[in-house]
Protein backbone atom coordinates (compact mmCIF):
# COMPACT_ATOMS: atom_id res chain seq x y z
CA UNK A 1 0.00 0.00 0.00
CA UNK A 2 3.16 2.30 0.63
CA UNK A 3 4.71 1.42 -2.37
CA UNK A 4 1.11 2.57 -4.52
CA UNK A 5 0.94 6.01 -2.81
CA UNK A 6 4.46 6.42 -3.56
CA UNK A 7 4.04 5.35 -7.04
CA UNK A 8 0.66 8.23 -7.19
CA UNK A 9 3.25 10.90 -6.10
CA UNK A 10 6.16 9.88 -8.43
CA UNK A 11 3.59 9.09 -11.08
CA UNK A 12 3.88 5.51 -12.46
CA UNK A 13 0.53 5.23 -14.98
CA UNK A 14 -1.91 4.47 -15.07
CA UNK A 15 -1.90 6.00 -10.97
CA UNK A 16 -0.60 8.98 -12.87
CA UNK A 17 -4.24 9.79 -13.63
CA UNK A 18 -4.63 11.19 -10.87
CA UNK A 19 -2.61 14.28 -10.47
CA UNK A 20 -3.61 14.97 -14.54
CA UNK A 21 -6.97 15.03 -13.79
CA UNK A 22 -6.45 17.59 -10.39
CA UNK A 23 -4.63 19.45 -12.95
CA UNK A 24 -7.55 20.01 -15.65
CA UNK A 25 -9.88 20.68 -12.20
CA UNK A 26 -7.67 23.47 -10.62
CA UNK A 27 -8.24 26.96 -13.26
CA UNK A 28 -5.79 29.11 -11.51
CA UNK A 29 -2.10 28.51 -12.84
CA UNK A 30 -0.53 29.30 -9.91
CA UNK A 31 -2.28 27.06 -8.00
CA UNK A 32 -1.61 24.50 -10.89
CA UNK A 33 2.26 25.27 -10.66
CA UNK A 34 2.57 24.72 -6.94
CA UNK A 35 1.03 21.04 -7.21
CA UNK A 36 2.99 20.39 -9.94
CA UNK A 37 6.30 21.40 -7.81
CA UNK A 38 4.73 19.91 -4.34
CA UNK A 39 3.20 16.81 -5.62
CA UNK A 40 6.58 14.66 -6.42
CA UNK A 41 8.32 15.73 -3.22
CA UNK A 42 5.43 13.98 -1.31
CA UNK A 43 6.32 11.19 -2.84
CA UNK A 44 9.86 11.11 -1.94
CA UNK A 45 9.05 11.79 1.32
CA UNK A 46 6.82 9.09 1.90
CA UNK A 47 9.42 6.65 0.47
CA UNK A 48 11.79 8.31 2.58
CA UNK A 49 9.59 7.85 6.17
CA UNK A 50 8.51 4.48 5.24
CA UNK A 51 11.09 2.73 3.52
CA UNK A 52 9.51 0.13 1.73
CA UNK A 53 10.66 -2.78 -0.39
CA UNK A 54 11.00 -1.83 -3.79
CA UNK A 55 10.78 -4.45 -6.43
CA UNK A 56 13.07 -4.96 -9.39
CA UNK A 57 10.28 -4.49 -12.04
CA UNK A 58 9.50 -0.77 -10.60
CA UNK A 59 12.38 0.86 -12.28
CA UNK A 60 10.94 -0.87 -16.01
CA UNK A 61 7.69 0.62 -15.12
CA UNK A 62 8.98 4.31 -14.49
CA UNK A 63 10.49 3.74 -17.73
CA UNK A 64 7.84 2.54 -19.90
CA UNK A 65 5.34 5.26 -17.97
CA UNK A 66 8.36 8.04 -18.49
CA UNK A 67 7.87 6.76 -22.14
CA UNK A 68 4.19 6.36 -22.56
CA UNK A 69 3.81 10.54 -21.52
CA UNK A 70 7.18 11.47 -23.43
CA UNK A 71 4.98 10.35 -26.83
CA UNK A 72 1.74 11.53 -26.02
CA UNK A 73 3.69 15.28 -25.88
CA UNK A 74 3.46 15.11 -29.76
CA UNK A 75 -0.22 15.37 -29.92
CA UNK A 76 -0.70 17.64 -27.54
CA UNK A 77 -1.16 22.21 -28.21
CA UNK A 78 -2.24 22.72 -25.04
CA UNK A 79 0.65 24.90 -23.10
CA UNK A 80 -0.82 23.93 -19.38
CA UNK A 81 -2.21 20.60 -20.74
CA UNK A 82 1.64 19.97 -22.47
CA UNK A 83 3.55 20.63 -18.96
CA UNK A 84 1.46 18.02 -17.38
CA UNK A 85 2.41 15.28 -19.00
CA UNK A 86 6.10 16.33 -18.78
CA UNK A 87 5.85 16.57 -15.77
CA UNK A 88 4.21 13.04 -15.59
CA UNK A 89 7.18 11.95 -17.41
CA UNK A 90 10.01 13.29 -16.06
CA UNK A 91 9.19 12.98 -12.45
CA UNK A 92 8.56 9.37 -13.06
CA UNK A 93 12.85 8.77 -13.65
CA UNK A 94 13.08 9.51 -9.96
CA UNK A 95 12.89 6.11 -9.82
CA UNK A 96 15.68 4.97 -11.09
CA UNK A 97 17.35 6.87 -8.91
CA UNK A 98 15.68 5.22 -6.25
CA UNK A 99 16.43 1.78 -7.35
CA UNK A 100 20.14 3.06 -7.22
CA UNK A 101 19.76 3.65 -3.65
CA UNK A 102 20.66 7.95 -3.80
CA UNK A 103 20.58 10.12 -0.82
CA UNK A 104 17.31 11.87 0.26
CA UNK A 105 18.40 15.18 -1.47
CA UNK A 106 19.49 13.96 -4.52
CA UNK A 107 16.08 12.54 -4.69
CA UNK A 108 14.43 16.16 -4.47
CA UNK A 109 16.55 17.80 -6.68
CA UNK A 110 15.75 15.44 -9.35
CA UNK A 111 12.64 16.00 -8.69
CA UNK A 112 12.80 20.21 -8.50
CA UNK A 113 14.79 19.49 -11.77
CA UNK A 114 11.66 18.75 -13.67
CA UNK A 115 9.10 20.51 -12.10
CA UNK A 116 10.27 24.01 -11.61
CA UNK A 117 10.62 24.37 -15.51
CA UNK A 118 7.14 22.49 -15.91
CA UNK A 119 6.13 24.99 -13.64
CA UNK A 120 7.31 28.07 -15.01
CA UNK A 121 5.29 26.95 -18.03
CA UNK A 122 1.94 26.48 -16.55
CA UNK A 123 2.48 30.39 -15.09
CA UNK A 124 3.59 31.37 -18.76
CA UNK A 125 -0.27 29.90 -19.95
CA UNK A 126 -1.73 33.10 -18.16
CA UNK A 127 0.29 36.29 -20.00
CA UNK A 128 -0.10 33.81 -22.99
CA UNK A 129 -3.17 33.52 -22.72
CA UNK A 130 -4.37 37.30 -21.99
CA UNK A 131 -2.70 37.91 -25.36
CA UNK A 132 -3.40 34.92 -27.35
CA UNK A 133 -6.38 34.54 -26.07
CA UNK A 134 -5.86 30.68 -25.11
CA UNK A 135 -2.16 29.09 -24.69
CA UNK A 136 -2.62 26.51 -27.71
CA UNK A 137 0.17 26.18 -30.30
CA UNK A 138 -1.09 27.18 -33.88
CA UNK A 139 -3.88 29.87 -32.74
CA UNK A 140 -1.26 32.78 -33.31
CA UNK A 141 1.98 32.09 -34.84
CA UNK A 142 4.60 34.43 -35.12
CA UNK A 143 5.03 35.39 -31.75
CA UNK A 144 8.68 36.23 -32.13
CA UNK A 145 7.44 38.72 -34.82
CA UNK A 146 4.87 40.71 -32.50
CA UNK A 147 5.94 39.74 -28.79
CA UNK A 148 9.41 39.20 -29.28
CA UNK A 149 9.57 39.02 -25.37
CA UNK A 150 7.66 37.16 -25.02
CA UNK A 151 8.46 34.21 -27.60
CA UNK A 152 12.25 34.45 -25.78
CA UNK A 153 10.81 33.46 -22.15
CA UNK A 154 8.73 30.61 -23.75
CA UNK A 155 11.37 29.19 -25.26
CA UNK A 156 14.02 30.17 -22.99
CA UNK A 157 11.65 28.42 -20.58
CA UNK A 158 10.88 25.33 -22.77
CA UNK A 159 14.89 24.42 -23.21
CA UNK A 160 15.27 24.42 -19.51
CA UNK A 161 12.60 21.98 -19.33
CA UNK A 162 13.54 19.28 -21.61
CA UNK A 163 17.17 19.55 -19.85
CA UNK A 164 19.13 21.57 -22.47
CA UNK A 165 22.75 22.25 -21.19
CA UNK A 166 23.47 24.39 -18.88
CA UNK A 167 20.20 23.75 -17.48
CA UNK A 168 20.14 21.08 -14.22
CA UNK A 169 18.36 18.65 -15.97
CA UNK A 170 20.95 17.59 -18.37
CA UNK A 171 22.94 17.10 -15.12
CA UNK A 172 20.59 15.14 -13.59
CA UNK A 173 19.91 12.81 -16.57
CA UNK A 174 23.54 12.45 -16.90
CA UNK A 175 23.89 11.41 -13.70
CA UNK A 176 21.06 8.75 -13.21
CA UNK A 177 22.07 6.95 -16.48
CA UNK A 178 25.74 6.59 -15.16
CA UNK A 179 23.58 4.41 -12.87
CA UNK A 180 21.73 2.58 -15.37
CA UNK A 181 22.46 -0.55 -17.14
CA UNK A 182 22.31 -0.13 -21.31
CA UNK A 183 18.86 -0.91 -21.88
CA UNK A 184 18.02 1.51 -19.62
CA UNK A 185 20.55 4.26 -20.87
CA UNK A 186 18.90 3.72 -24.11
CA UNK A 187 15.35 4.19 -22.64
CA UNK A 188 16.07 7.71 -21.14
CA UNK A 189 17.77 8.91 -24.55
CA UNK A 190 15.04 7.85 -26.27
CA UNK A 191 12.62 9.43 -23.62
CA UNK A 192 14.74 12.63 -23.72
CA UNK A 193 14.92 12.66 -27.55
CA UNK A 194 11.01 12.78 -27.88
CA UNK A 195 10.70 15.31 -25.26
CA UNK A 196 13.20 17.85 -27.31
CA UNK A 197 11.17 16.75 -30.22
CA UNK A 198 7.85 17.48 -29.05
CA UNK A 199 8.98 20.98 -27.20
CA UNK A 200 10.64 21.77 -30.93
CA UNK A 201 6.80 20.74 -32.09
CA UNK A 202 5.09 23.16 -29.60
CA UNK A 203 7.15 26.10 -29.94
CA UNK A 204 7.11 25.86 -33.50
CA UNK A 205 3.38 26.12 -33.36
CA UNK A 206 4.04 29.82 -30.86
CA UNK A 207 7.05 31.34 -32.03
CA UNK A 208 7.19 30.75 -35.73
CA UNK A 209 5.22 31.12 -38.52
CA UNK A 210 2.45 33.47 -39.78
CA UNK A 211 -0.15 34.25 -37.37
CA UNK A 212 -2.96 36.52 -37.24
CA UNK A 213 -2.37 40.18 -35.78
CA UNK A 214 -2.11 40.51 -32.14
CA UNK A 215 -2.96 44.32 -30.66
CA UNK A 216 -1.94 43.27 -27.03
CA UNK A 217 1.42 44.53 -25.81
CA UNK A 218 4.60 42.62 -25.36
CA UNK A 219 5.19 40.72 -22.32
CA UNK A 220 6.67 43.48 -19.69
CA UNK A 221 10.62 43.69 -19.17
CA UNK A 222 10.06 43.32 -15.63
CA UNK A 223 7.74 40.13 -16.10
CA UNK A 224 10.65 38.97 -18.49
CA UNK A 225 13.42 39.73 -16.55
CA UNK A 226 11.75 37.77 -13.19
CA UNK A 227 11.73 34.96 -15.63
CA UNK A 228 15.12 35.19 -16.57
CA UNK A 229 16.57 35.70 -13.27
CA UNK A 230 14.57 32.12 -12.36
CA UNK A 231 16.63 30.37 -14.85
CA UNK A 232 19.71 32.32 -13.95
CA UNK A 233 19.45 30.92 -10.28
CA UNK A 234 18.00 27.64 -11.43
CA UNK A 235 21.44 26.98 -13.76
CA UNK A 236 23.53 28.69 -10.56
CA UNK A 237 21.81 25.81 -8.39
CA UNK A 238 22.09 23.16 -11.20
CA UNK A 239 25.97 23.80 -11.57
CA UNK A 240 26.19 24.11 -7.94
CA UNK A 241 24.51 20.83 -6.52
CA UNK A 242 24.37 18.44 -10.05
CA UNK A 243 26.93 19.75 -12.40
CA UNK A 244 29.63 19.13 -9.99
CA UNK A 245 29.17 15.69 -9.06
CA UNK A 246 29.78 14.43 -12.44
Amino acid sequence: MILTIAALFLPLFPLSMVQNLILSRIRAPFARGALVLLWPQIGVTILQTQQPEIPAFIETWALLSAAFYAVRLLTVRDLAIWAGLFASSAVALTWGLVMQGVDETTLRLFALWFSLPAALLILLTEPISKRLGAAYAGLFAGLVERQPRLALVLTAVMLCAVATPPFPGFFALLNLMLGLDSPGVFGVLGIWLVWSWAAIRLVQGFVTGDGREISAADLGRGGALVYYAVLAVFVVAGLQFTGGNL
